[in-house]
């Protein structure tokens, strides 16, 4: 594969700029830059939908090695709203290869620039935080600088966005257990991934995936063990309808398990609020500790927002007391910010990482078996 030699320009919104080759399709995009330290699975990155309107830097340095194939695929296209990479692969080689990265790009409209120093991008935004930015490639990359900025510092923040309902299925779809249908569950599309119903499925659940619009009585008529509300974009103090919706379903005591932006979710059905990280978790290499076992997982994670809960002791829900005692099951080592939650007197449990783990790694795949005696224990 011949790479392009077309220029690139990236234009963050404090004004810095990089310059490099255009990688994928030519044009200009804007989104909100977010770092990616996982050294593998890009392409189970670029198709999760919590990275809709945003540009993925990946902190690998060699991207597209691997090729691409229809089966990593975790939902039905790129949802990223571009591309950075520091070399971008000139030979894809796997036997599972089915076609090249550049390409997909390109046939997914994804504008992209490689020959960046990642390494330094990602330092600033360490360093700076998360800000939008713009990536400007062949007669776009010889706008003006100044055009170039004001395009950046137009885009919508993160912070507010409102965008499950843009990732999510629009109408139901059905996933039917591996064997024998043991239990069945309603899963909340805000943004899931493939692997997610999958990994239910092993289990023995039927999986009904359900758009993000859903209502608690559209759940009821189902007659589901469990409710399972998934990852998804954008920011959870938007989300007034899907807490509204998770309430009542603690309400009427339904097992319930939620991850990423579910368990943002969570945390706000119980009363705890919700905050913007300076930068964010993503990446397959996150060390989490499970404080009901003592365990250290290393976890995969896709959120830039967090909650708010008291990280010590149990505390009586502030939204409700009858939904009872809550404590903070999970924290990540790296800078003490909730990772789960668990409800003691409700049947109920999240968590902010993923523990579907594609592209790995699988130290939380627990999870699912904990969500099946959940729903054990109330059958």
């Amino acid at each position: 594969m011949r790479l392009s030699t077309t220029p690139a320009v990236l234009v963050l919104e404090d004004g810095r700029t990089f310059t490099g080759s255009a990688y994928g399709a030519i044009g200009q995009t804007v989104g909100e830059a977010v770092f990616v330290t996982a050294m593998s699975g890009y392409q189970e990155t670029l198709t999760d939908p919590s990275y809709h309107r945003q540009i993925i830097i990946q902190t690998a340095p060699h991207i597209g090695n691997t090729g691409v194939n229809a089966a990593d695929d975790e939902s039905r296209r790129f949802w990223a709203a571009g591309y950075v990479v520091r070399d971008a692969s000139r030979v894809s080689s796997n036997w599972r290869s089915e076609g090249d990265l550049d390409e997909r790009l390109r046939s997914e409209d994804i504008v992209g620039i490689s020959d960046v120093d990642t390494r330094a991008l990602t330092l600033h935004l360490r360093d700076k935080g998360a800000m939008r930015m713009g990536i400007f490639s062949g007669p776009a990359a010889e706008l003006d600088p100044t055009v170039m900025l004001e395009t950046v510092l137009e885009t919508p923040r993160m912070a507010g966005a409102r965008l499950a309902e843009e990732v999510s299925v629009s109408a139901p779809e059905f996933v039917p257990a591996v064997g024998e249908a043991k239990f069945s569950v309603a899963a909340v599309d805000l943004g899931i991934k493939a692997m997610t119903p999958q990994r239910l499925a092993e289990r023995g659940i039927d999986v009904h995936v359900l758009p993000a619009s859903v209502t608690f009585a559209e759940i009821e008529a189902l007659g589901v063990d469990g409710v399972f509300f998934s990852n998804g974009p954008g920011d959870p103090a938007t989300a007034d309808d899907q807490v509204a919706l998770l309430r009542q379903v603690l309400t009427a005591r339904i097992p319930f398990f939620g991850i990423c932006f579910g368990n943002q979710l969570l945390g706000r059905a119980l009363g705890f609020g919700t905050f913007k990280l300076p930068f964010g978790h993503r990446g397959i290499n996150v060390p989490v500790i499970d404080r009901t076992t003592e365990k250290v997982e290393i976890t995969a994670q896709n959120h830039g927002f967090a909650v708010d809960a008291p990280l010590e002791g149990e505390t009586t829900a502030p939204a409700d007391p009858a939904f009872g005692r809550v404590a903070v099951s999970h924290v990540c080592l790296n800078d003490d910010v909730v990772e789960g939650l668990q409800c003691l007197d409700i049947p109920a449990f999240s968590v902010q990482f993923h523990p579907e783990a594609a592209a790995g790694p699988h130290d939380s795949s627990y999870l699912f078996d904990r969500f099946v005696d959940l729903m054990s224990a109330r059958a």
